[in-house]
């Protein structure tokens, strides 16, 4: 009976020959934790907080810098924007910087079948115009058709003009195709599962392009998020003594249509309040309809029989602020564009168990989406990424560090990890067109910040033949979470702060003095 068993579970479950787990990737553009399992009262999310509760939630992971590309290259390679001297969209790291493996490279060397829907390297010049191909899949990368249409004027406002704008609920079939990019790229995911019949495991990326602007989602799911009950943000105002060089214009949303109507004054005039409230509402709302689309997911995979034998991994590749300080979208270090949902689930260690079953377990030490690419390295049983050091030109490391230590204990590690390290560039110390994303020829300021337990600290330095010049400072702000958690506070010219700030300068500038070539 025992050997039919496992006759059985083997052709359910291709790649059990193997003892390999496959692997669920999803990273979700601009989520910040908009969710209910990280307690936002905002958030309608069921699907991903019933996910959560057998699973390990990592209450402060952070991204390495606040913008697509840079943020995805460092994850996918796991090594720092200043190892791949690559912070914006356009350069190939491979060509820039050298040939790193990237997570489903290192998979697809260990006999896994690896596959990519939607958006997992940011398209463009940053992935060599084809997703890395074909050193990462060996499947055909799929991109959504429907995607063409995402600058285009098909958002109906409430006068019934058409325009782009950043607010677009829509009725999906009355959309180009009768659908949405993220619709088509959750069904394609599912039917991959469906009809995988191969005897070796598989690496499956599923990018969603939600809540990234334009704010274009199902209508429907408006209806879970009453702009009434949508809370305001917190905090509203910018920083006494904050330098304008860490102000973000977000010229992005100037480009919408709807905002352009608002005649705004560049770069500090604010978003009137009501606006405001209806973007908020929207980024939820859109959140919910990314929900929706993972509990498909989900489905599929279970429907697939491969739901007991899949790491799953689910996480933003970077924040986005929601009028907190008066910002919008991300291109900043506050904690709101750093910080992000990162949830793991391992179902061998929830087979063994049962005390956990229907709990999460809660971590809130400091992670780096850098530890991705250890971490499932390690979960699925391959080789050992090794960690970079200077003068280390290997195309196999690791910056970050494995988080499998963390999924198997409530215990707290002794030394896990002094800070999260990220940085954003800017080419001028004071607000331009191009302060968001500016180009690498153009960058002449870097701000680099650190957070620890207690305080985040930022310092603003010229940034000079790819270097920091940490003798020229432009700006500095230090907060401290444990009486001030939404960043309200700049302390950085307390005197009585003097002696925080001197050790924290220090920790910062260790870390990105650690040159590796």
């Amino acid at each position: 009976m025992r050997s039919l068993l496992w006759f059985v579970s083997i052709l359910l479950c291709p790649g059990a020959l193997l003892g390999k787990k496959n692997v669920l990737f999803i990273v979700v553009d601009d989520l910040r934790p908009a969710l209910g399992c990280y307690n936002d009262s905002d958030a309608v999310t069921p699907n991903i907080d019933r996910l959560a509760r057998k699973s390990t939630i990592f209450t402060r992971a952070y991204a390495q810098q606040a913008l697509c590309a840079p943020s995805r290259n460092s994850l996918l390679t796991s090594r720092r924007p200043d190892s791949l001297y690559l912070y914006d969209t356009h350069s190939y790291w491979r060509v820039a910087a050298g040939k790193f493996t990237t997570i489903p490279q290192h998979f697809k060397n260990n006999g896994f079948t690896t596959a990519s829907f939607g958006k997992i390297f940011h398209p463009g010049a940053t992935s060599n115009y084809n997703d890395d191909t074909p050193y990462s899949w060996s499947e055909p990368v799929f991109h959504p058709s429907t995607l063409k249409y995402k600058n285009k004027k098909v958002c109906v406002d409430e006068s019934g003009k058409v325009g782009k704008n950043l607010i677009c609920p829509v009725e999906p079939e009355f959309q180009p195709e009768g659908t949405l990019p993220d619709m088509q790229t959750a069904a394609a995911a599912g039917n991959f599962l469906r009809t995988y019949n191969k005897s070796n495991p598989f690496f499956l990326a599923v990018g969603f392009h939600k809540p990234h602007i334009p704010l274009k989602f199902p209508r429907i799911f408006l209806k879970s998020h009453p702009k009434s009950d949508i809370s305001r943000p917190v905090p509203e105002l910018w920083p006494a003594g904050n330098s304008p060089i860490s102000w973000n214009p977000w010229t992005d949303l100037r480009e919408r249509d709807d905002v352009k109507s608002l005649n705004l004054t560049f770069p500090f005039d604010p978003i009137p309040v009501d606006f405001g409230q209806t973007i908020r509402q929207h980024y939820f709302a859109a959140v919910s309809f990314i929900d929706d689309l993972v509990g498909n997911l989900i489905k599929s995979l279970k429907e697939a029989n491969f739901d007991e034998n899949t790491v799953l991994v689910i996480f933003g590749d970077h924040g986005w602020s929601l009028g907190e300080h008066g910002e919008w979208a991300k291109y900043s270090n506050f904690e709101n564009a750093l910080r992000v949902p990162l949830i793991i689930f391992d179902p061998s260690f929830n087979a063994h168990q049962s005390v956990r079953r229907g709990k999460s377990f809660i971590r809130d030490d400091l992670v780096e989406l850098l530890d991705i690419f250890p971490t499932l390295s390690d979960l699925a049983d391959l080789p050992k990424v090794p960690p970079c050091e200077k003068g280390h030109f290997a195309d196999l490391c690791t910056e970050g560090r494995s988080l499998a230590p963390l999924l198997y204990s409530q215990e707290k590690v002794q030394k896990w990890r002094e800070g999260a390290y990220s940085q954003y560039p800017r080419p001028n110390d004071y607000p331009r067109e191009n302060s968001d994303q500016p180009k690498l020829r153009d960058i002449k300021f870097m701000g680099y910040t650190v957070r620890t337990k207690e305080h985040r600290y930022t310092q603003w330095v010229k940034f000079q033949d790819l270097s920091p010049h940490w003798n020229v400072t432009k700006g500095e702000e230090l907060y401290d979470h444990s009486i001030d958690p939404h960043e309200a506070i700049n302390l950085a010219e307390r005197v009585e702060m003097r002696t925080v700030k001197k050790e924290l300068q220090k920790i910062l500038q260790n870390q990105f003095n650690k040159k590796l070539n």
